[in-house]
């Protein structure tokens, strides 16, 4: 999958550049628009706005009836989602930070993941749960994880992370028309917003109108010949950084962008392995049991002589995320652990 196959579903040329929460809002404001049913809650998502801009001013567009600010009590309102969406209507429904899935997590795994399973088929939940995820910000260890090895680990839900402003709208649609529930996450750190840590590809194009990303399609956003660096999120852009810092230097390396982990487009990692033989997984999750392992797993199962060397992998190491910020970076999959980790592939 392409950059340009992403953005074949828009119905107009991508000229003007957005952020990638004003991208989210106009998928949620267009799909709003769309169908009745769909409607957004959630803590301090209405006049707030969404304490990362995730909701801005919807409420002003649509009124406390459809964008809805709820008491802190996330078991309540992921529950009123997943009833809503039982009976046929579209929740969008925020957890503020992913962090705190822990108090909820029966609502999420039990109820929302399950439903359609145990009802023999019968009954769909067509919700989508967004979180905002991610450090680099020194918010501690309860509110800068990533987790979205666990939700892929549980099966029942999609689950989808967008690195740009035209995957954030294209992702978001395509979560909201999806009759099964969708965990949607977003990086702080790719969203553009002017009072966090600045982010040259978090503004970018996006088509107007009706624009859709195919959950389960990743994308090469870069090409290159020697090393694939398998991601996604804001890791894309830490990969994109060092594959450009790399390429004076002879080192061509191929990005590819996950956009989704569930489903998992194995067979675009293993065509792009089988170009350069060797392969790198960065994810901002946790190492162990997690997405890195599966990515090599399933290159491993599928076509193991595709690799020249053995694969590696920079993720979080199993220690939570610390709030001193020399401690953060120490464990974070910053560019400097991609690039040494590139090297070390390169020269095996």
């Amino acid at each position: 999958m392409t950059l340009t196959d992403a953005s074949a579903s828009s119905s107009a040329p991508a000229h003007r550049k957005l952020s990638t929460a004003k991208a989210m809002v106009e998928a949620i404001a267009q799909e709003m628009e769309r169908d009745e049913d769909v409607f957004v809650l959630g803590e301090d998502v209405g006049a707030y706005g969404g304490i990362f801009s995730s909701t801005t001013g919807l409420l002003d567009k649509f009124g406390p009836r459809r964008v809805m600010d709820t008491p802190i009590s996330e078991t309540a309102f992921i529950g009123a989602a997943i009833g809503a969406a039982v009976e046929g209507m579209r929740p969008v429904v925020e957890l503020m930070f992913v962090d705190f899935f822990g108090v909820c997590m029966d609502q999420i795994y039990n109820h929302m993941a399950k439903i359609h399973f145990e009802s023999g088929g019968n009954v769909t939940v067509p919700m989508v749960l967004t979180a905002a995820v991610g450090g680099g910000y020194s918010d501690g260890a309860q509110h800068s994880q990533c987790l979205w090895g666990t939700f892929a680990h549980l099966p029942g839900m999609k689950v989808v992370a967008p690195s740009n402003p035209a995957d954030a709208k294209g992702l978001m649609t395509a979560a909201i028309r999806d009759d099964n529930p969708v965990v949607y996450l977003f990086h702080k750190g790719v969203m553009g917003l002017p009072w966090m840590a600045k982010n040259r590809r978090s503004i970018g194009p996006v088509p107007e109108g009706d624009h859709l990303v195919p959950i389960g399609k990743a994308n090469v956003v870069r090409p290159g010949s020697d090393v694939t660096i398998v991601t996604l999120s804001l890791s894309v852009h830490h990969a994109l950084d060092v594959a450009e810092e790399l390429a004076p230097q002879g080192i061509d390396c191929e990005v590819v962008d996950l956009r989704s982990v569930v489903p998992l487009d194995t067979d675009t990692v293993l065509e792009s392995v089988g170009r350069t033989g060797r392969l790198l997984v960065v994810d901002e999750d946790y190492l162990s049991f997690g997405l890195s392992g599966e990515v090599i797993a399933r290159v491993a199962e599928r076509d193991p002589g595709l690799l020249r060397a053995p694969a590696a992998r920079v993720a979080v190491p199993d220690v939570p995320i610390p709030y001193a910020r020399p401690l953060e970076y120490a464990v974070l999959p910053t560019p400097d652990r991609i690039r040494r980790a590139v090297l070390g592939l390169v020269s095996a």
